[in-house]
């Protein structure tokens, strides 16, 4: 069955979410509130599949990493109709510029930084005008990857934020960038290409939230999803995870303007 053909399953949690719980439960004893942050890469148009992450986000805050080069007006009509979804900056074009031997990346050392500043600059722009107030100017930078020489540019060409992946070494980047990362991500991007053993992914986010509570560290928890590569196992990760933190007393989702203030 296609994934536009399919329903999505309402959440029904098993015992494998125990140790998240009892982790979240460890918080709520400590007076503390977990919070959580979902990003969603790769839009560009209205499709079957933006349709089903719609679908499944439904009063969740949602950022949605939009394309600049090739997001269209579509895209914009059907975000116009939706509520808690916000769009973030993916990149220029996501192409990869990076030499055969290195990782891939668009915005790497191999170009000039002040010409990707620019082009960053000119997307930005493009994206206020389709999206309005929806549009924060958020870097996300595709492959999660950016050169440290165009980071420090980034605030001239008009971002306040920056969000790869990983755990931050610092919130405030420079005087006003700050980044905001995620941290589960699905995909097993070397292998299956599909989603990874639910098990490992519950595992991932209960040392996250334990380092975070031992540490006094207010960093949020970022999932990480790419709505036209998500499956079946991959929908049902994230339905139980958002139907979890919804009903947990000591977490909480957080939309992007509370992590990016204006």
């Amino acid at each position: 069955m296609s994934l536009s053909a399919r329903a999505i399953a309402p959440s029904v949690r098993t015992s494998s979410w125990a140790p998240l719980e009892a982790e979240l439960d460890a918080w709520a004893h400590a007076g503390l509130i977990a919070r959580f942050w979902w990003r969603d890469d790769d839009a560009t148009d209205a499709t079957p599949p933006l349709d089903r992450l719609l679908t499944l986000s439904a009063g969740t805050p949602l950022a949605l990493a939009v394309i600049p080069e090739t997001a269209t007006d579509a895209l914009a009509r059907r975000l116009a109709t939706t509520d808690s979804v916000s769009v973030l900056q993916h990149g220029i074009a996501h192409i990869n510029h990076a030499p055969a031997s290195a990782k891939k990346a668009e915005l790497g050392a191999d170009r000039p930084a002040a010409v990707l500043a620019a082009a960053l600059d000119a997307g930005r722009r493009r994206l206020e005008a389709l999206f309005g107030r929806r549009f924060r100017p958020i870097l996300v930078p595709p492959w999660n990857r950016i050169a440290d020489g165009l980071v420090g540019l980034l605030p001239a060409a008009g971002f306040i934020g920056l969000s790869i992946a990983g755990t931050r070494s610092q919130a405030e980047v420079m005087p006003g960038l700050r980044q905001i990362n995620c941290h589960l991500d699905p995909i097993d991007w070397h292998g299956t290409r599909r989603c990874r053993p639910t098990g490992d992914l519950i595992a991932e986010a209960t040392r996250h939230l334990a380092s975070r509570r031992l540490a006094a560290s207010d960093e949020p928890i970022g999932l990480l999803t790419h709505h036209l590569l998500d499956d079946r196992a991959t929908e049902r990760f994230a339905a139980d995870l958002i139907g979890l933190v919804r009903s947990h007393a000591a977490a909480a989702w957080v939309p992007v303007g509370e992590l990016w203030p204006a």
